[in-house]
């Protein structure tokens, strides 16, 4: 290890989410570049009628999106034509990105006039609900919004390449809001680390600025925190709406954004985005290292 390096924790989970908004796959390994996990959102569902990429986001709209299932057909390899990936449907039936019908089984199923692209459009959007996280609103406040904001163009991400969550962060909120189902695949991170047994504290939000080293060779910059949005309390899967979750993040953690809007301090927050530095390969159980923090003047 270098001297300017300090232990930090261990992967312990690799996500992919195949089509944006979709529910993903917890993977074992993933190869690593500069657009992030191999895979990852390399689907997004388009609007026809506005144009804008599909965001669960904006619930009311899209919460159907949270309802399906995306998963590869087979592993994509890097430098490799893209995979078509099995969509599971909200009602059970499962379709193929590849059968002719698949648009408009989708939009059946989302009740809108959709298409499954695997390219963005020149200048991405999405509407996004940004009503205030107390829950004050009578209504709620929906927003276009730019993508890809600190992330490579032609991507469908909201704002970075990479997101990490530490398990320190989850038991933290299982602390502080103990009638929630608090687990990992609620906030859609791409990695999942494993900090000291014990500790229960949003640790991440010291990484901002800093770097962390993935063994054997993936380096990454830790460039702001995550804030978050409605997503985290919609039902997914086997996990029930819960609005309080939102609610407890606001109250005991709000952190200054660095890159994206300098200055601004986001309400709520849980893990941070990187973008990546030097590519590779990383697998569940790899060491986490984080760059030392600069001595204090």
């Amino acid at each position: 290890m270098h001297p300017s390096e300090q232990p930090t924790g261990t992967v312990v989970s690799i996500w992919r989410y195949p089509v944006k908004s979709m529910q993903g796959e917890e993977i074992d390994e993933a190869a690593i570049s500069d657009r992030g996990v191999l895979g990852d959102r390399a689907y997004a569902v388009l609007d026809r009628e506005t144009g804008h990429v599909a965001s669960a986001k904006h619930p009311g709209k899209w919460g159907a999106l949270l309802a399906c299932r995306a998963a590869f057909a087979e592993p994509p390899r890097p430098s490799a034509p893209l995979p078509p990936v099995w969509i599971t449907l909200p009602d059970g039936a499962v379709i193929s990105s590849a059968q002719p019908d698949a648009d408009r089984a989708l939009s059946r199923a989302l009740g809108r006039d959709v298409a499954l692209v695997s390219r963005p459009p020149a200048a991405p959007k999405r509407e996004a609900d940004r009503s205030p996280v107390d829950g004050s609103a009578a209504q709620a406040t929906i927003v276009e919004e730019p993508m890809a904001l600190a992330a490579p163009a032609g991507t469908f991400f909201d704002v970075a390449a990479l997101h990490a969550l530490t398990t320190a962060t989850l038991d933290r909120l299982r602390d502080l809001h103990p009638s929630g189902r608090i687990e990992a695949p609620r906030f859609r991170p791409n990695l999942v680390v494993a900090t000291a047994p014990g500790e229960r504290s949003f640790v991440e939000n010291g990484w901002i600025g800093r770097a962390l080293e993935i063994a054997p060779e993936v380096r990454l910059a830790v460039i702001d925190p995550c804030p978050r949005c409605v997503v985290p309390t919609l039902p997914q899967g086997d996990l029930p709406r819960d609005p309080g979750l939102l609610r407890a993040l606001a109250r005991h953690n709000a952190v200054a954004s660095a890159t994206v809007a300098p200055g601004v301090v986001f309400p709520a927050v849980a893990g941070v985005y990187a973008a990546v530095r030097r590519a590779g390969a990383i697998r569940r159980g790899a060491a986490v290292r984080l760059e030392a923090a600069p001595p204090s003047r």
